[in-house]
């Protein structure tokens, strides 16, 4: 997705108080593009001042590579949002390495807990060492290898539970106020997003974990076996789903919706982008979709085009509420970012940043919730 972006100082203090030269994040593989005018320098100047006295009385020479990852880091920290960060190469590496499902660490889902400052345990893989090591869903990561880190360094935390296979990490975490301090051994970890069954002989079950690279291709599989087998129903469940590639929501919608939108974005100019879906593959048969409260971002997209496109309904708790979009760029130096570019809307026009998506019907125990799915599907195909 190409868009217009402010330009912004890049370089190391030094050499932007040399060159004034910026660099375009999104047009970063044609290099140079531009210099910064006088206005917009006025705005840089009290870094560009004290850039000149940490060359001028630092106690050692400073490292330029590191002044620069922190200018970037500081950037992005300075917006306040919990979703926008600056990725050093390493750092970058591991994104792309979780977007494909497969990574080296401990097995842990985490995001940022914003009322306690903290890192939270949203879940742990399935049979990963975390899990095996008696982590809980709702755990407070407060230290890797002895040292404090807060959810503006999630990813740094992330990067140091991380590292080669058969080590160990450290880490301790706080639940219902009581440290417990874990040694964990490091894996393989391999991230099947998608799982299927047959329910009572003739319902479909899809369970999609995260929207990552392949999942819509493992969902189209899922799909084909479970309409060989004749099923009258389908039931999606996205319980516990923080999101993932919006391109691959889209695949997925096309076998569910027929011709429709899925979802539209708002930039800060006010510029609406809608992403449709189309008639070519839509499965006929009535679909009920699982949510929870940490159903997110494009679960929340599938969920609200699937009930705003009347091809079924959702059955559970209201949906976590992420209504924003982030674009995730690799820049040309192996160094990256992820940053909120825009806000999405439901079909309807609904914004649910922060409210979430009410399901048309709600069933809180969690256990209850599959059953009443299968109730609510063996009274539509009988």
């Amino acid at each position: 997705m190409k868009k217009n972006k402010k330009k912004i100082i890049l370089g190391a203090i030094a050499l932007v108080v040399a060159t004034v030269m910026i660099t375009s994040f999104v047009l970063t593989t044609f290099g140079f593009v531009g210099f910064l005018p006088k206005d917009e320098y006025q705005k840089y100047m009290k870094v560009v001042a004290l850039g000149e006295e940490v060359e001028d009385s630092f106690y050692k020479k400073p490292d330029d590579k590191k002044l620069e990852e922190g200018m970037c880091k500081g950037l992005f920290y300075g917006l306040d949002d919990e979703y926008s960060s600056y990725y050093n190469k390493e750092e970058m590496k591991q994104i792309m390495e979780v977007s494909s499902g497969k990574y080296v660490g401990i097995g842990l889902i985490v995001s940022a807990d914003k009322e306690t400052g903290a890192i939270k345990v949203e879940r742990t893989v399935p049979g990963g060492p975390a899990e095996a090591a008696g982590v809980k869903k709702g755990d407070l990561i407060i230290k890797v290898e002895d040292k404090s880190y807060t959810y503006q360094e999630m990813d740094i935390a992330v990067k140091n539970m991380r590292g080669e296979a058969g080590t160990y990490t450290n880490v301790t975490f706080l639940r219902e106020g009581k440290t417990l301090e874990k040694k964990i051994q490091r894996k393989e970890i391999k991230l099947d997003s998608v799982s299927s069954k047959v329910i009572d002989d003739n319902i479909g079950y899809i369970q999609i974990t995260s929207f990552d690279e392949d999942t819509d291709k493992d969902f189209e599989k899922a799909l084909d076996s479970l309409e060989k087998k004749n099923v009258k129903g389908l039931i999606l469940d996205v319980r516990n789903n923080g999101g993932g590639y919006l391109d691959v929501v889209k695949n997925i919608s096309d076998r569910l919706l027929g011709e429709g939108v899925i979802v539209y974005t708002k930039d800060n100019k006010g510029k609406k982008d809608y992403l449709r879906s189309d008639n070519k593959e839509k499965v006929d048969i009535p679909i009920a979709i699982l949510t929870n409260e940490y159903s997110a971002s494009a679960s929340e997209i599938l969920t609200g085009a699937i009930v705003d496109n009347k091809a079924g309904i959702s059955i559970g708790k209201t949906t976590y509420g992420k209504g924003l979009v982030q674009s995730v760029v690799q820049l040309k130096d192996g160094s990256g970012y992820k940053l909120t570019t825009a806000q999405y809307f439901t079909p309807n026009g609904d914004y649910i940043n922060k409210k979430g998506i009410k399901p048309n019907i709600e069933v809180k125990d969690t256990d209850k919730q599959l059953p009443k799915a299968v109730e609510y599907m063996k009274e539509k195909i009988k």
